[in-house]
């Protein structure tokens, strides 16, 4: 991890994002360290830098930060949701490490997402180091960079635990800071001061950008995955959402094909033309050195199909090319090119060229909100009767065709139904360790397939590399 004390050349005017439903402002010329930051736009060209950092770099040949594109890696293939093509205990790839639950603390793709993610946070403290600068009200741009500072922490404090508390720019005096580790619940104050800071500020303008509505859902989950959840915080904000009207349910093919739909309420945007994710090229087979991962398990093939109703048919495919070893892909994202199955729902076209994919990748939705509804107004016990509570849950059973009514709401079954709801959108793994399920069912899983999961597995290790540099500074995660 690389703290810079100046302003990178990268965030002065070269970036762009390709979120779907705002323009790109030009960036001033004759830019310096010194006088940059000067005026709004400035500052929203360095706000769109923080989200070109989420976004990462689409060609994973390059050793760049790769963003959120990594993703799944590190949560979907330790839920026990997804694979590589074949799921293999010998496998000591970066990406078999994964689904086996040997991630080595030099894993690769670890330290890539570890290092993207604090750039991220680099980037937004940018912005908010040089708001006093403006003279205009930069309230929402406050409000935004916190909003994506927020979203960076949250992320990095479920996957490593304590992790570097970072909230400024630092000085060359203040380099310790970047291997410190500090509490969870010290990371935890930040993000819920920063969601507070952009619920308060932002509209619910954009869906590729931060809003209120992202704010308040996300702050739900961060309330209920607290050490001490706060159910009540977290039913209020859902049901700020709910009760807004801004938002609902749509057909589910068209969630994922329909871009910027009623039903998303946060997604990274990106453009086919010129600024490419590859994630969904890699889900599928024969695009590249690191092809054919985020397969789906049969454990969850057979979940989806026996409690999906209609969203089996637009969850996954058979691979085409093993069809006799029938292994089966994520269908929620294929790339530009492909129809998502409406003529067929289980054979897809394939694009001329995976790679140049355009699709969004959707960080919250109203489905996963009306779930999170369900989970605070349950408040940790093991089930629930509650009226508001059945109305959330059966509206999303609703939708995927399962119109039996439901009288009753255990643990068990709002975890089945986030499953068979939000498969491959790496939710599973935080919602497993949220409701105290992860570990019996993730031995579950791992005995049956002849893995080694332990309950230090539930962390990843931190990147070795950050530790060697630390100068004994930072502590390795138990485990590793």
């Amino acid at each position: 991890m690389k703290f810079k004390t100046y302003i990178a050349v990268i965030l002065l005017g070269i970036l762009a994002t390709s979120c779907n439903d705002f323009l790109d402002p030009e960036p001033s010329s004759a830019i310096t360290s010194n006088n940059y930051y000067s005026t709004l736009a400035e500052l929203e060209t360095g706000l769109i830098g923080a989200y070109d950092a989420i976004q990462g770099v689409g060609d994973f040949d390059k050793d760049v930060n790769h963003g959120i594109q990594y993703e799944f890696y590190i949560t979907e293939m330790r839920s026990g949701n997804t694979a590589t093509k074949i799921a293999d205990p010998d496998d000591f790839s970066d990406a078999g490490q994964f689904e086996s639950f040997n991630v080595l603390p030099i894993n690769g793709l670890v330290a890539n997402y570890y290092d993207s993610y604090y750039e991220v946070i680099y980037r937004t403290n940018v912005v908010l180091d040089n708001l006093g600068n403006v003279s205009d009200d930069t309230s929402m741009i406050e409000a935004e960079a916190k909003f994506i500072r927020a979203y960076a922490y949250f992320n990095l404090v479920r996957l490593f635990g304590d992790v570097p508390l970072v909230d400024h720019v630092l000085s060359p005096l203040e380099s310790d800071a970047q291997f410190t580790r500090v509490d969870t619940s010290i990371i935890y104050d930040l993000i819920i001061s920063d969601l507070i800071t952009a619920e308060e500020n932002l509209d619910n303008t954009y869906k590729t950008r931060a809003s209120k509505a992202a704010a308040q859902g996300l702050l739900a989950k961060v309330y209920l995955t607290l050490e001490n959840p706060e159910y009540t915080k977290a039913q209020i904000m859902c049901e700020k959402i709910i009760n807004d009207g801004s938002f609902s349910l749509v057909d589910f093919y068209d969630v994922f094909y329909t871009e910027l739909n009623e039903e998303i309420i946060f997604a990274i945007g990106f453009n086919s033309l010129n600024d490419s994710q590859t994630f969904s090229s890699q889900f599928m087979n024969s695009v590249g050195p690191s092809s054919g991962v985020n397969y789906a398990t049969y454990d969850l093939v057979d979940d989806i199909n026996e409690f999906g109703g209609i969203r089996a048919q637009y969850s996954f495919r058979q691979d085409p090319n093993h069809l006799t070893s029938v292994r089966y892909q994520c269908a929620k994202y294929f790339p530009d090119g492909d129809d998502g199955g409406t003529s067929n729902p289980h054979v897809f076209e394939i694009s001329a060229n995976p790679r140049l994919a355009g699709n969004d990748w959707i960080v919250l939705r109203y489905a996963d909100v009306l779930l999170m509804h369900v989970e605070a107004i349950m408040g940790g016990a093991n089930e629930t009767s509650a009226g508001a509570a059945l109305s959330s849950f059966q509206q999303v059973r609703d939708r995927a065709g399962l119109t039996d009514l439901v009288t009753e709401i255990s643990v068990d079954d709002l975890l089945m139904e986030r499953r068979v709801e939000l498969a491959f959108e790496n939710h599973r793994l935080f919602d497993l360790i949220r409701l105290g399920r992860a570990e019996s069912v993730l031995s579950q899983y791992s005995t049956a397939n002849n893995f080694g999961f332990t309950a230090t597995d539930l962390l990843l290790p931190m990147p070795q590399n950050e530790v060697n540099l630390s100068d004994g500074l930072m502590t390795q995660n138990p485990g590793y």
